[in-house]
């Protein structure tokens, strides 16, 4: 039998915890933001781990203090999630789901959702010279298509490609990102993506992600400083040509450096190795509670 209850503060503040897990999870069904996606992530954490150590303490299940029970179940919630994303990560390998989808035209005429965010970027999209090239699609498995639209700038040097992405709630979610090639032919990259990749990039291609940053403004401002001074290349082929490059070189990239399973083990081993699992596994914990990359 426990000789004392928890004092009151601490009881309150078991219950403002769950509280607020409730809520922000509420809020999270609605929204894309990353910053919210995070919050949610850690409030439920904090409130499974002090409300099951609550229950266990209250009802004398076991004979220890709150903060350890409170520790133990903060550790089994991080072993159980651990093991759900790695068998949700060995699935996907084993899955038909595209890892480096390939595009084509859309021209289905559904391409810019009437969202307020996405029509005040493209109104800054025009105010800085950047004019609507291509849109694209991607079927990425199961009838789910990634949409794409790709702009350019007026010397020809800065592509711009947003990525529609439908998310569970029904929302569509979005990322983009500005890109540039030099006179050496390295290819600099800044985006804002927030799905994990966890694979390699070619040594010829200069990424930076910075998840956090939603503005297009904000990251178009890096993206300039990242090129300044630099001799640029004009972009020469069409973005459908130059995007499904990119893919192939992707794909040949994470074969050569072992993220991929070579294609005639693929069906008896799936397609991602061992240690290409263990690189997606830490890029996923590190954009859920933490909203940075690995690369």
């Amino acid at each position: 039998m426990q000789e004392t209850d928890l004092p009151l503060t601490i009881r309150f503040f078991i219950f403002a915890i769950v509280g607020i897990a409730f809520i922000v999870s509420m809020r999270n069904r609605r929204s894309t933001s990353l910053r919210l996606a995070v919050l949610n992530r850690w409030t439920r954490w904090l409130s499974i781990a002090l409300g099951s150590a609550y229950l266990m303490y209250d009802f004398n299940w076991f004979d220890r203090p709150y903060w350890v029970l409170a520790l133990v179940s903060f550790l089994g919630w991080l072993l159980l999630e651990t093991v759900y994303t790695w068998i949700y990560i060995s699935a996907l390998s084993k899955s038909a789901f595209s890892l480096f989808p390939r595009f084509v035209e859309n021209d289905s005429g559904e391409e810019w959702p009437t969202q307020k965010k996405l029509i005040e970027l493209k109104d800054w999209l025009r105010s800085r010279g950047f004019k609507r090239t291509q849109a694209l699609l991607a079927d990425i498995g199961s009838g789910v298509n990634l949409r794409s639209t790709v702009f350019q700038n007026e010397e020809g040097t800065v592509r711009f490609q947003i990525l529609f992405i439908p998310q569970n709630n029904g929302v569509i979610g979005f990322c983009f990102s500005f890109s540039t090639e030099n006179q050496d032919g390295e290819r600099i990259i800044t985006d804002n993506l927030y799905m994990p990749y966890g694979g390699f990039y070619p040594t010829s291609w200069n990424v930076v992600r910075k998840p956090w940053s939603r503005s297009a403004s904000r990251l178009y401002r890096i993206h300039k400083e990242r090129i300044d001074k630099q001799a640029l290349r004009v972009y020469d082929q069409i973005p459908l040509d130059e995007l499904n490059e990119q893919q192939r070189m992707l794909e040949k990239t994470n074969l050569e450096e072992g993220f991929l399973v070579p294609y005639h083990l693929q069906e008896e081993m799936g397609r991602i190795t061992w240690e290409g699992r263990y690189r997606v596994w830490k890029e996923v914990w590190l954009l859920n509670y933490f909203g940075v990359t690995s690369n």
